[in-house]
């Protein structure tokens, strides 16, 4: 696995982890951020061949 796999698959990770934070906390405001960057991460894994767990 290479160095931007892994670091894709980590910024992902910690989104998720941020997102659910953000939703439990019921703040909407960084819940719909997290979820714009997360989903700018999976579309950025998707341009480059990166295969996506989630």
């Amino acid at each position: 696995m290479g160095e931007f796999t892994t670091t894709i698959e980590h910024r992902l990770d910690q989104a998720y982890k941020n997102l659910q934070e953000a939703r439990s906390a019921g703040d909407h405001y960084l819940a719909d951020t997290f979820t714009a960057e997360i989903e700018d991460l999976r579309r950025l894994a998707t341009d480059n061949g990166v295969p996506i767990q989630r």
